[in-house]
């Protein structure tokens, strides 16, 4: 489905709002690096370009409705045991911050494209109850592997092991996204040991052309008078010699092996520890002295890894716009959201000073309208859909009603991006919806429950 912004669009609000204003399979990449659940405060400082940048990242239950706990529950019943699972082994603050991060996973995995990636940063004060999170909202299925950046060489710590570590949890919407492999370039001292031959196309190294303990079959007969189960068909061995790429082991005698040219090398894969990407250093021309800010080689190799050209980019706490600057840079189409209007300047700076962009960002603070609901049916003629899936229940006080008493309302408002989607839709009556208005569900209910009107 086309987006339903501009490209090089940047929003200044909630995330969770804009994201329910978004159209669904319209993002081929996410990466979020959101709050931690590390119990500190960050802020910029002052002199910096920065300066004024700051987030709280403790959380408690009166930073969210706990009401959003009930809607996980009704609708996503692993997903609510996991996180009051966490709220048992952990405590208030992580029921907490888990159920903030779920309400908005969830909009992420509907803006997912089929083929789309996502990428959690977190380090270890969360990790296993984020792993735990997303299993639930992408599936177990999904995941495609954890990296581990590590972003110190060293780090001290009076109460244990020094923690020199992020996590980023990478998971695929239908298990298996756009790959297009990881490589880095060979180190120095391996080519030196490995590619000791050269000739006139320059250094190379040899390979075996017979199978030895390879599995999974060859062909077998006989080529310069060794009998042997071969990885090459004749053809194709006639054809490597021709190119040059056959050589004995020996002067004219030993089994023949393949030359495989350093030229030809794509570099080595990348393995999910990633200790080659440095941190920012107070010195580093990128830091901008922004807390939590990530280099933009770290965004790079994702980006490259599970996007192509001309793909969608979203990071919904973008910061100071590093994936954003990244995703740019790369030839990909971009959108970021972040509750402070500084992330706009930041990108408009960063990307200016490299002439990447002619014009600015489009700054927009407004929720945006769906435009995918195409073949969706007026919300007024879902009514009886609605009073027997309720068995004619308020959503609201809980109590059974007539049909004439029940009215039609949008879980989420339509000021706030909501959709005439069936499940957008509830039956409340009429005092519960006269009191609900233009609030989200989760207010409605938290003002029920206080009100002791409807129990928690």
């Amino acid at each position: 489905m086309p987006p339903n912004w501009q490209n090089r669009t940047m929003w200044t609000g909630d995330n969770l709002d804009i994201m329910r204003g978004m159209n669904s399979d319209s993002v081929d990449l996410i990466y979020l690096d959101p709050p931690f659940n590390s119990n500190r405060t960050y802020s910029a400082p002052i002199g910096s370009e920065a300066a004024g940048a700051a987030f709280k990242d403790t959380w408690t239950l009166s930073d969210v409705d706990e009401a959003w706990h009930g809607e996980i529950a009704e609708a996503h019943p692993a997903l609510y045991g996991v996180i009051d699972s966490a709220g048992h082994a952990h405590g208030k603050g992580m029921k907490s911050y888990l159920i903030m991060m779920a309400v908005r996973l969830l909009e992420m995995r509907r803006l997912l494209r089929e083929t789309g990636s996502i990428y959690l940063h977190c380090d270890d004060a969360a990790s296993a109850y984020l792993k735990m999170t997303m299993d639930a909202v992408f599936g177990q299925s999904c995941f495609r592997g954890q990296v581990i950046w590590r972003r110190y060489g060293a780090h001290n710590d009076s109460k244990g092991y020094g923690r020199v570590c992020d996590y980023i949890l990478f998971y695929s919407k239908d298990g298996k996204g756009i790959w297009n492999g990881c490589r880095t370039e060979l180190d120095k001292e391996y080519v030196r040991k490995t590619y000791r031959n050269s000739d006139a196309r320059g250094r190379f190294r040899t390979a075996p052309l017979h199978t030895g303990g390879l599995s999974g079959g060859g062909y077998d007969y006989e080529y310069k008078g060794y009998v042997r189960t071969w990885r090459y068909s004749e053809e194709r061995m006639m054809e490597l010699e021709k190119q040059g790429l056959i050589r004995q082991a020996k002067e004219g005698r030993g089994i023949p092996e393949r030359k495989v040219y350093l030229n030809d090398s794509k570099g080595k894969p990348v393995p999910n520890l990633w200790d080659d990407v440095a941190n920012l250093a107070g010195t580093n021309a990128e830091r901008l002295g922004y807390p939590t800010q990530k280099p933009l080689a770290l965004l790079d190799r994702i980006i490259r890894a599970s996007s192509n050209e001309g793909d969608t980019v979203l990071d919904p706490f973008c910061g100071c716009a590093t994936a954003c600057v990244a995703a740019d840079r790369l030839g990909r189409q971009w959108v970021g959201i972040d509750l402070s209007p500084l992330a706009a300047d930041l990108v408009d700076r960063r990307m200016r000073s490299e002439g990447a962009l002619l014009f600015p960002c489009v700054r927009r603070s407004d929720v945006p309208r769906r435009t995918d609901q195409e073949g969706v049916p007026h919300y007024r003629t879902q009514k009886h859909t609605l009073f027997g899936r309720q068995e004619g229940i308020c959503a609201g006080c809980q109590v059974m009603f007539p049909f004439r008493n029940m009215t039609i309302d949008h879980v989420v408002p339509q000021a706030k991006g909501g959709t005439d989607h069936l499940d957008n839709l509830q039956l409340l009556c009429n005092a519960c919806n006269s009191m609900k208005g233009t609030r989200s569900q989760a207010e409605f209910v938290a003002r029920l429950v206080r009100e002791k009107i409807r129990e928690a």
